[in-house]
């Protein structure tokens, strides 16, 4: 299975620094450093059912039994992590 689930958080407004910042590579493809707008998790099937979710440059993991509450799960370890002013607006998750 693979795929996209994108989430704004409440509150987003604005665009990305598209085109402005310095350039890196995820997953392959080339991207814009965007830190302030969104952040990127790579999910996959747990082994033992469930699902896991490992933020792409960030020291962030976590797992559920559902994709709905992994999307909870990931909303709060987003919040715990970053302050309030550098929160990412925009929470991506690509499915292997």
């Amino acid at each position: 299975m693979t795929g996209w689930w994108v989430e704004r958080a409440a509150g987003a407004e604005g665009t990305n620094s598209a085109g402005r910042g310095p350039v890196r590579r995820i997953m392959g493809r080339k991207i814009t450093e965007m830190a302030e707008s969104e952040i990127i998790f790579s999910v996959r099937e747990a082994p033992e059912g469930g699902y896991e979710a490992r933020a792409l440059g960030h020291s962030i993991f976590t797992q559920a039994e559902s994709m709905e509450e992994l999307k909870a799960m990931l909303r709060d370890a987003v919040s715990c992590h970053f302050n309030d002013g550098e929160k990412p607006r925009v929470i991506r998750l690509h499915l292997t």
